[in-house]
């Protein structure tokens, strides 16, 4: 913890700034995941079976960046579930608040029959912005976005 609270003194204010918004959208997300019937989630994400275009500016793919580094440190750190889902659900909505449309992704896993196992990540462009540890082992299943590639 104190290590965390030094590195935490020692990052900038712009990025500082960014790890509360962070913590706000995960903590929102993780209040919809249990309120909100994952039907209206889906809408609010947009239309199933669109994506946004593979391609995105330098600058989008560094606000991108910024974004799921903020949403990765504090998944790890929150004392309730931070998985992908509620990371997904926290990025998309901070990078909409700046304007970027990406493509929530849900897949399942293609190896072991006997075990279930989902995933959801983001991809903006073609960066990957939360859920990018072991997305290719998930057979995606639908995607959702509000821009069509």
């Amino acid at each position: 913890m104190w290590s965390d609270l030094r590195r935490y003194r020692r990052t900038s204010s712009t990025r500082r700034k960014l790890l509360w918004e962070a913590l706000r959208d995960l903590a929102a997300a993780r209040v919809v995941m249990a309120c909100v019937p994952f039907r209206r989630i889906a809408a609010w994400l947009g239309t199933p079976g669109t994506e946004s275009p593979m391609t995105a500016t330098a600058e989008e793919v560094l606000v991108a960046q910024e974004i799921g580094w903020a949403v990765g440190v504090l998944a790890r750190r929150v004392p309730w579930d931070g998985r992908c889902l509620a990371q997904a659900l926290a990025a998309t909505r901070m990078l909409r608040r700046r304007g970027l449309e990406g493509t929530v992704s849900f897949g399942v896993s293609q190896g072991e029959p006997v075990k279930f196992d989902a995933h959801a990540w983001v991809r903006v462009g073609s960066y990957i912005v939360t859920g990018a540890p072991g997305h290719e082992r998930f057979k995606t299943l639908m995607t959702i976005s509000r821009g069509q590639s």
